[in-house]
């Protein structure tokens, strides 16, 4: 048992025993520096030099550029630039999205196609079929007021009545005689208008040149671009003034009339009007005469 307690005195004797570190010139054996030194000195140097190197290892390579090179750390450029290409990638495809639905709906108007929609003839015939019995055949006073206003009303007002419901107005292109009109029966989505060679082709409303090229059937042709998803077209040209992706005013020259293209028989102006990819008549929105 008196063995044991000396145990930790022994150890504490140890730990203080001084030492002493000599450093000396090898040939001439004279002391340099000399250092009483005991083995908890050193241990105590020993931890705080580790502490310290630990410390500053981690300062260096947290707030440094050093640690761009330490695998699984990544540069804040790096990322930046990153964020940015995937932005430009977004930003390209959205672009792309809005060029090919721009180019299909150009293609659309160029071949004249307009989407066919399923029409059962024989549902429509039954839905009509009603006992006469129970029709109230008095006119309400809605009705009466409506027909005192129609019957007041002549042409022209009716014109820019429908204009004013549909929510825009055209400036007329050209000035002339409408020589084959709009029907749909014989895939004629335009008017014809007979002109005089190299009259001024106006712009019906504002907005951006979207196709401004020659093609081997209907000649020179432009198509604009307005608001409320409007597409006007004028083909047949004989010269054009814009080119694509110009931005025009209501009224303003946009080509000379001509009758170039093999679907032509003599100076004219093939005009259409489409919205949201299908035709609509040009006569009701704007007076050619």
């Amino acid at each position: 048992m008196a063995k044991k307690k000396k145990e930790p005195k022994r150890i504490t004797r140890k730990l203080l025993n001084k030492y002493r570190l000599v450093i000396l010139n090898e040939d001439t054996f004279e002391e340099r520096i000399s250092f009483k030194l005991t083995r908890l000195n050193v241990f105590v140097i020993v931890t705080i030099g580790s502490i310290f190197l630990v410390g500053f290892t981690t300062v260096l390579i947290a707030f440094t550029p050093l640690r761009e090179y330490i695998p699984g750390y990544s540069s804040t450029a790096l990322d930046k630039k990153a964020n940015d290409l995937v932005t430009t990638a977004d930003s390209l495809r959205t672009v792309l999205t809005i060029n090919q639905q721009y180019y299909s709906a150009i293609k659309q108007v160029l071949e004249g196609n307009v989407e066919t929609v399923e029409f059962d003839i024989d549902s429509a015939l039954q839905a009509q079929k009603v006992n006469p019995e129970q029709v109230n055949l008095q006119p309400s006073e809605e009705d009466i007021k409506l027909r005192e206003e129609v019957s007041k009303e002549d042409k022209y007002s009716l014109f820019e009545k429908e204009k004013e419901s549909a929510g825009f107005s055209f400036f007329p292109p050209v000035k002339g005689s409408v020589t084959s009109s709009y029907n749909l029966k014989e895939k004629h989505y335009a008017i014809d208008v007979a002109v005089e060679k190299n009259t001024p082709v106006k712009a019906a409303a504002a907005g951006t040149v979207i196709f401004a090229e020659w093609t081997s059937e209907t000649g020179h042709v432009i198509l604009l671009k307005h608001a409320n998803d409007l597409i006007t077209v004028y083909k047949h040209n004989a010269s054009l003034s814009k080119e694509q992706g110009e931005q025009v005013k209501e009224g303003e020259v946009i080509a000379i009339a001509g009758s170039t293209g093999s679907l032509t028989t003599g100076p004219h102006l093939h005009f259409e009007i489409w919205r949201d990819g299908f035709p609509m008549d040009p006569q009701k929105f704007i007076d050619f005469n």
